[in-house]
């Protein structure tokens, strides 16, 4: 098999020494003080954002950070599905993303428009939707999952209702596999992630022997049957805690990397290559920068707005499924 055409991105071990913030991270630290902000960034954020943020983590654990804190302004660093999932959860806080247009292809692969009809058209179906979805999907919804929890809350669903799994059809083809529940799938996906291929992992694989393959169960199949452990990103780091392996090969959107070597450094990991790239960045995540999360500090905008009736609607859902994660 020919070897990679580019070098992988290797992220070797930093034994916790982090160069100095910039001014401009500076700066943003000391607007987020005056305007008594909490800044929350997704793991696939870049570093420089990851830096200055007070919680790095994945959508659902942020916003619950955010409903803990008392500050006055939440900032969300991630993209739009996930400012209106804090909007949710803290409805009498401002939210503010710090581009508007950081959105999400898995998102708006399931319009609400499209969702109601569906349903419509097939009444008595059961919806669980992966919470990479906007807040009207969220209200059509019974249930929201997230990649950490998708096979539990499947294995609480009445073995008599018809499952409709939105909008993620990989993630819900690999809970179909581990709980053996038959269910629809909606044809959505993530574009950054079903760039993995089988051809470029053999290729890493061979140029780091025995190190393991830990992928996000939105991959497409090939690439879960080839890790060693297909996870959420929470559950990465945990994983590369407790691996004995020194060198670990991350198969999801790069940023994740820059969190799995601060939090632990002692160890190598090389990212996931596409079959034309050495690691797989998501277009709409680096969208915010630390230029605009600065200016979203000191402008406080540009802000997440939902109707009451919304934020009730789909708080139902979300509810349901933290009551049966207990």
């Amino acid at each position: 098999m020919p070897a990679l055409n580019y070098e992988p991105v290797v992220f070797l071990p930093q034994h916790g020494v982090l160069p100095p913030l910039s001014a401009i991270q500076q700066e943003i630290l000391a607007l987020k003080r005056e305007r008594n902000a909490v800044i929350l960034a997704h793991n696939y954020q870049v570093e420089e954002i990851q830096r200055v943020a007070d919680y790095v983590g994945d959508s659902l654990g942020l916003s619950y950070q955010a409903a803990q804190s008392q500050a006055d302004v939440i900032v969300f660093c991630g993209v739009h599905f996930m400012a209106e999932t804090a909007k949710i959860l803290n409805p009498s806080k401002p939210v503010i993303l710090p581009d508007l247009e950081a959105g999400c292809s898995l998102s708006d692969s399931c319009p609400a428009e499209q969702l109601a009809a569906y349903k419509a058209a097939n009444p008595g179906l059961y919806v669980v939707a992966y919470i990479n979805c906007s807040a009207a999907v969220k209200e059509l919804s019974d249930v929201i999952c997230t990649s950490g929890n998708a096979v539990k809350i499947v294995e609480r669903i009445p073995a008599d209702r018809e499952i409709l799994f939105v909008p993620d059809q990989n993630l819900g083809a690999w809970v179909m596999k581990k709980t053996g529940r038959k269910m629809r799938l909606w044809a959505g996906s993530c574009y950054a992630h079903v760039l993995f291929t089988v051809q470029a992992l053999e290729k890493v694989k061979l140029q780091f022997p025995g190190a393991p393959v830990v992928a996000h169960p939105e991959c497409v199949e090939a690439v879960r049957d080839l890790a060693d452990e297909v996870c959420s990103t929470e559950l990465m780091v945990k994983y590369a805690k407790q691996s004995p392996a020194d060198r670990i090969i991350v198969v999801t959107e790069s940023g994740m990397l820059h969190r799995l070597r601060r939090e632990v450094p002692d160890k190598t990991f090389i990212a996931g290559p596409t079959d034309t790239c050495a690691c797989n960045d998501c277009k709409y995540m680096k969208l915010n920068t630390v230029e605009k999360l600065r200016d979203a500090l000191k402008t406080l905008s540009p802000q997440i707005h939902l109707s009451a009736e919304t934020i009730a609607r789909a708080h139902a859902p979300i509810q349901r499924m933290l009551d049966w994660s207990k």
